[in-house]
C-alpha cells in the first residue's frame, strides 16, 4: 500500500510580512487554507506542519494537521525547501513511499489542484512533479534590466522584433503543489531530478503572498472565486 504524507513548511520569522503564515487571510489564518486542502484532498495518510513556533503548532492543530516535533535547524532566510523538506522527513517516526510539499503562501490552491497534480505525478511515473503556470500579459520574452542611463538591457536578443501572438508560450514554476518519491528526493536532495516534470495549473490558483500588494491581490481573486461559485448554484 502506497504512503503519502503532505508537508507543509511554516518557520515563524518571516521579515516582509511578520507572522505571514498564521495572518488573517479572509476570515482566517493563511495556514488554515493549505491545511484544509491538504485534509480535503484525502490521499494523505498525514498531514504534517513543519515549524519552529509552538503558536503555529497549535493553530496548526486546531485545523488538523499534526505536528510531530518543532523544528529547530533550517528556519532562518537562507535555508531552502528542499532542506527543509530532508529535514522533515528524517526525523518522523514514521516512513513514507511520496511527499507532498504544500506552500502556505499560496492559500487559493484547493484539493482538485491537488488530486489533479498527484493523478498526473503517478500517472506519469514521474520521480518529482512541480506544479507551473503559463505567463499571460507579462511577457517574458521582451524581460530587460533597467541600466543606469534608464536604458534596457534585454534578457533575449531582438525581443522587439517579435509579435507576442508569435511568441512560444512559457510557463513559471510555483510552490502551490509539489510531489517527490521520498527514495529519489532522498537522492537528488531537490525537486529538481532527472525524471522531474512540471503540471500546469491556471494562474488564479498559483497566486503566492510574498508581500502586502500581493495580500491585496489574492484578496481579489479569492474574491472572484467566491462570486463564481455563488453564480453556479
Amino acid at each position: 500500500m502506497v504512503r503519502n504524507v503532505a508537508i507543509i513548511p511554516a518557520r515563524s520569522g518571516s521579515k516582509r510580512i511578520p507572522n505571514k503564515n498564521i495572518m488573517d487571510f479572509m476570515g482566517k489564518p493563511l495556514i488554515a487554507y493549505t491545511i484544509e486542502a491538504a485534509l480535503e484532498s484525502q490521499i494523505f495518510d498525514d498531514v504534517i506542519v513543519s515549524t519552529d513556533s509552538e503558536k503555529y503548532a497549535q493553530i496548526a492543530v486546531e485545523y488538523g494537521a499534526s505536528v510531530p516535533f518543532l523544528r529547530n535547524k533550517y528556519s532562518d532566510d537562507h535555508s531552502t525547501l528542499a532542506e527543509v523538506m530532508l529535514y522533515t522527513i528524517e526525523n518522523l517516526d514514521k516512513s513514507y513511499d511520496n511527499f507532498c510539499s504544500l506552500q502556505v503562501s499560496c492559500p487559493l490552491r484547493d484539493f482538485r489542484i491537488i488530486r489533479d497534480a498527484y493523478s498526473f505525478f503517478i500517472k506519469s511515473e514521474s520521480s518529482t512533479v512541480l506544479t507551473c503556470f503559463k505567463f499571460g500579459f507579462m511577457n517574458p520574452w521582451w524581460a530587460f534590466k533597467m541600466q543606469d542611463n534608464n536604458r534596457a538591457d534585454f534578457l533575449l536578443s531582438n525581443p522587439m522584433q517579435s509579435r507576442s501572438q508569435d511568441n512560444e508560450d512559457l510557463y513559471c514554476p510555483t510552490g502551490a503543489v509539489g510531489f517527490a518519491k521520498v527514495s529519489e528526493f532522498r537522492k537528488y536532495k531537490s525537486f529538481y531530478s532527472e525524471n522531474a516534470k512540471f503540471f500546469p495549473i491556471d494562474w488564479k490558483y498559483a497566486v503566492d503572498i510574498d508581500n502586502f500588494e500581493d495580500i491585496e491581490f489574492a484578496a481579489s481573486v479569492y474574491n472572484s472565486f467566491q462570486r463564481s461559485e455563488k453564480f453556479a448554484k
